[in-house]
């Protein structure tokens, strides 16, 4: 009888990619980053389990949107106070804090609740080309498309 094979957490082993943020369009990349942070590349992938790997993205204040987003897209966040509510354009945001804007893209990809964040902790972003993983000896990913 054959059973479905279910990844323990002490079996996986994770690899280290970094992903150049250059040129690239904010929806596609976060997309194929959020999936190898849940390790969906991987023939092992289990839904409960984190089987992701670790990426590092850089370039991250050279994303590109399409369309009108840079002026259009708002994002909102509030401070609990009443009338507390802080709006920032995505001009505002890639200028201000590039990093924050592909964290927040990319965690909104991965599942809600303790294993979505545990996902999360493994990705690192850094707004210009140089990263402080290099001692993981990370290889190159290159994205689809």
């Amino acid at each position: 009888m054959r059973t479905t094979y279910m990844a323990k957490a002490s079996e996986i082993e994770r690899k280290w990619y970094v992903v150049d943020a250059a040129g690239k369009t904010l929806g596609r990349l976060s997309t194929e980053v959020a999936s190898l942070l849940r390790g969906k590349h991987k023939p092992i992938y289990t839904p409960h389990v984190d089987t992701g790997d670790h990426v590092i993205i850089i370039n991250a204040s050279k994303i590109e949107l399409t369309g009108k987003k840079l002026t259009d897209k708002i994002y909102y966040r509030h401070s609990l106070y009443p009338g507390g509510l802080k709006t920032r354009t995505a001009q505002e945001m890639r200028t201000k804090f590039p990093e924050r804007m592909l964290e927040l893209s990319i965690k909104g990809m991965l599942p809600k609740g303790s294993l979505g964040r545990q996902m999360f902790k493994k990705l690192h972003v850094y707004a210009g080309p140089e990263h402080k993983n290099q001692a993981q000896k990370p290889e190159v990913y290159e994205l689809r498309g």
